[in-house]
């Protein structure tokens, strides 16, 4: 999962990406970049770190012009490393530079015929270097030496056709404009909106409507599945729906766990979503344990919040913040490895004795992934002196990977695959554990976009929206970004990459 930006502007852009970039920082904390272009010369800085560390005043001074983008990244194909870092670039055609968030499900294919047909050199395990690649090579077939919307449109038609997975980005082609778009399941998302200023309408593409409202952009609305939205350097805005056939299935987890809750996505209200998760995981308690003995319930912060109010607020039970979170440590679901992200949970939370006490307690999360976060948080809640410790999850089991760019990759590293819910009960060391049911789950979402009709919620069912997923590729895929498989490639990166990449071209 990453944080996408871009804009076209009438003034200098580099401070405005910065500060958008800041507001989406809890996508992605692993590295960061922006690129931007001015008069015939691209300016890109990307390295390792949050964004306040990549860019000092010497960068900011060097990244000129009035039309760029950014990104701020986590690991979840390749490595953690710098040389992945993006914004990616190729000089032909154009000169072309692209931000992407998502994972596309036939890289290799990819790779095979970039080279084979198109005599084009993959540099990184990356896939966002792959559809950045996809992209240069269909402009580069028209062969014009100046291009238009519709030449863009008509190349993105051959990339949705070409590429396969979930996925948005941005791509800004020097002197020409920036084009957002989105794959044709609208699985990964992107929204964009203007802002007017003396000089003239500015525009601004972000993986989340917050970065728009912090910024003063009016939101216009959300990028639809496979559609590409052009603004030109001029500021002059274009849009085709490159796949007519396009279906919509937003992934869930931006609801449940990924996304800002001020943020509005494909017109759902994400902390109005959190609150239907909450009320109806309270229901679920009402109709299964009827004599429940629940004491208070404390939310592990940040995002399990809001359903844990409505859930105090629905059963008539105390509710309390028991556990102060350091907010210096990065999330631990999107660190890179599990070692780092065991360390982490101790000096991310510290439990207040005096709201568990003699009490039986019940902890809500937005949901348990590996596992090992929630078996240390009910032992420090235990350590406490919490008399019960009872479990519940905002969102059903997780027993499937993920393939469309969340960090769930093996399912052996999933704590309920293949495993019943009181196993993982035992696992965790909870009293009880308690679940959100999918129906409930896909309701608390729909409910804010009835028009959708379905979520990418393949996690949960193993049920994917794209038609390539096997049981070939889900064992590549585990081979190759494990968390095993990634702390040897970071290994073997910090050996022969320098931490830090920058770039005047």
């Amino acid at each position: 999962m990453c944080g996408i930006i871009g804009i076209v502007a009438k003034s200098a852009v580099n401070q405005t990406i910065y500060d958008g970039l800041t507001v989406l920082q809890h996508r992605g904390q692993d590295a960061a970049g922006i690129a931007t272009y001015k008069n015939g010369k691209l300016k890109l800085r990307k390295s390792n770190g949050l964004v306040d560390r990549v860019f000092h005043t010497r960068h900011m001074l060097n990244l000129q012009g009035e039309m760029g983008i950014g990104h701020v990244r986590y690991p979840t194909a390749g490595c953690s490393s710098s040389a992945e870092a993006q914004p990616f670039f190729v000089n032909s055609p154009y000169g072309i530079s692209l931000a992407h968030n998502g994972n596309l499900t036939n890289v290799k294919e990819l790779k095979r015929a970039l080279f084979r047909d198109g005599l084009r050199h993959i540099n990184t395990e990356s896939d966002s270097e792959v559809l950045l690649n996809v992209f240069a090579d269909e402009l580069q077939k028209m062969g014009k030496f100046r291009i238009n919307s519709e030449d863009i449109f008509s190349a993105m038609t051959k990339v949705f056709e070409r590429c396969r997975g979930g996925y948005a980005a941005v791509a800004m082609i020097n002197g020409v404009g920036v084009v957002g778009f989105r794959d044709p399941n609208g699985i990964r998302p992107i929204v964009f909106g203007k802002r007017e200023t003396k000089k003239g309408t500015e525009y601004m593409f972000a993986s989340e409507s917050v970065a728009l409202d912090s910024l003063d952009f009016e939101r216009i609305r959300d990028v639809r599945p496979g559609e590409a939205v052009f603004v030109d350097k001029k500021g002059n805005i274009h849009s085709h729906q490159c796949i007519p056939e396009a279906k919509q299935n937003p992934c869930i987890f931006e609801y449940v766990y990924f996304a800002r809750p001020d943020s509005i996505i494909d017109d759902i209200s994400v902390v109005k979503s959190r609150m239907r998760m909450g009320e109806l995981l309270a229901k679920k308690v009402e109709k299964d344990w009827v004599d429940h003995d629940i004491d208070v319930i404390i939310p592990i912060p940040d995002t399990s919040r809001t359903a844990a109010l409505e859930m105090a607020k629905e059963l008539g039970v105390l509710y309390r913040e028991g556990f102060i979170k350091n907010r210096y440590i990065p999330r631990t679901f999107i660190m890179p490895g599990q070692s780092q992200r065991k360390k982490s949970v101790r000096q991310k939370l510290n439990a207040i004795d005096l709201e568990f006490k003699d009490k039986n307690v019940m902890l809500v999360d937005d949901s348990i992934v590996r596992g090992t976060t929630a078996g240390q948080i009910i032992q420090m809640a235990r350590d406490a002196g919490a008399k019960n410790v009872y479990f519940a999850s905002a969102a059903p089991p997780v027993r499937y990977p993920n393939v469309y760019g969340i960090d769930m990759p093996s399912a052996e590293e999933l704590i309920a695959h293949n495993r019943t819910q009181q196993e993982v009960c035992d696992l965790i060391g909870a009293d009880r554990i308690i679940f959100q049911e999918l129906d409930d789950l896909i309701e608390s979402a729909q409910a804010g976009n009835p028009e959708i009709k379905e979520f990418d919620v393949s996690c949960f069912t193993g049920e994917y929206v794209t038609s390539d997923i096997t049981p070939e590729y889900l064992n590549s895929l585990k081979k190759s970004r494990s968390d095993k498989a990634k702390s040897k490639r970071n290994l073997d990166d910090d050996e022969s990459q320098s931490d830090e990449v920058s770039l005047t071209a």
